[in-house]
């Protein structure tokens, strides 16, 4: 294989620099601009709006059609595999497809030899990995909620050390970003379970962001942050430990409803996004809120529901119910799931992390 080749081929490994776009005529001015915004690989140029690179300072509505004409492939499928773009209603071939991003279609089978490759991040228990199908689900958004006391913020940090484990310990490879909304990090409980898994702990706190969000806006602003943290270094997991305790506060009341859940929905956009650019696994925690139906809530043995509404409802992709147990025993139920069986399982909160249930 051609030097030529190989530089093309060896795009497909991950998020490609934004300076890849110099090759296509794009100026380095235009690149920090959009640097600047928080955009740092072509992928998350791709995936963006028109109406989203519009409000950039400096960047025209000509300026910003190249940049997705450049860093998207307009690309459809011609049957036999091969990248195709429209051009005056006739389909050629484009031969620097390879260096661009494919939004068009591909086949099944390439979708399920892509599923095949992706990781997941064990919880430290085997029973819950089991119902998970291995674990925490790597690309997609997995949502945690339950009451307090019942192991939301617990599974956050033994995930935040067993994600820096190697791929064949059922761990990602690579370091976390914890953004806490409600000050329930402690560095204790990682030290705690960085020992059990035999790593350095003074290494395992050094492998993980950790940003204390005290608002809305700057909750979301903090995800531009982690962005450009990604395109610098590797990193297989995003906690974001409350999502919606901030929102709850912040927005009050049915008049400020709407506006809320478009925060919100921003929000979830961009943590999947970072999701889908960085091939990270996301994990949110969310709270619960009482579910008032009248006569109906007589019926229901578990009138609880996650807050957030249908917002979180479809962004997540895997959504995990935790209620108590018995002693330090706790419940995980598969709410939500485009793969998992609807499934419970048993784990326990001990000192070193979760582990399996304790009899």
């Amino acid at each position: 294989m051609s030097q030529h080749a190989e530089e093309e081929y060896s795009d497909d490994s991950g998020p490609m620099p934004l300076s890849q776009l110099e090759k296509f005529g794009l100026t380095a001015t235009d690149i920090k601009k959009l640097t600047e915004a928080g955009y740092h690989t072509v992928e998350s140029v791709a995936y963006t709006p028109k109406k989203a690179l519009l409000v950039i300072k400096g960047i025209s509505e000509t300026k910003a059609d190249k940049f997705l004409t450049e860093g998207r492939a307009r690309l459809g499928w011609n049957g036999r595999g091969a990248n195709v773009t429209e051009c005056d209603s006739n389909l050629i071939i484009d031969p620097s497809a390879s260096k661009l991003v494919n939004m068009g279609f591909t086949t099944a089978m390439d979708i399920h030899h892509r599923r095949q490759e992706l990781i997941s991040i064990t919880t430290g228990s085997s029973e819950l990995d089991k119902i998970l199908g291995g674990g925490i689900e790597t690309g997609s958004i997995t949502e945690i909620f339950g009451e307090f006391r019942t192991g939301k913020s617990q599974i956050c940090h033994t995930l935040a050390v067993t994600c820096q484990l190697p791929v064949d310990m059922g761990g990602g490879e690579g370091k976390c970003l914890y953004i806490d909304t409600e000050g329930t990090f402690r560095p204790s409980r990682v030290l705690s379970v960085a020992q059990r898994f035999s790593l350095n702990g003074e290494e395992a706190l050094d492998n993980i962001a950790y940003a204390r969000a005290y608002n809305t806006d700057h909750q979301t602003a903090l995800l531009v942050q982690a962005s450009a943290m990604m395109a610098e270094s590797r990193f297989s997991l995003l906690i974001v430990d409350s999502a919606m305790a901030l929102y709850r506060t912040d927005f009050s009341g049915r008049g400020e409803l709407a506006a809320r859940q478009m925060h919100l929905a921003r929000f979830m956009r961009n943590l999947q996004r970072l999701a889908d650019e960085f091939g990270i696994a996301v994990v949110i925690t969310n709270q619960v809120v009482a579910q008032v139906d009248g006569a109906a809530s007589m019926f229901n043995p578990d009138p609880k529901k996650p807050a957030g509404g249908n917002i979180i409802a479809h962004a997540s992709c895997t959504r995990l119910y935790l209620r108590k147990g018995r002693g330090e025993n706790r419940i995980c139920k598969v709410y939500d799931s485009p793969s998992l069986p609807e499934n419970e399982g048993t784990f326990a909160i001990l000192e070193d992390g979760i582990g399996n249930a304790v009899e």
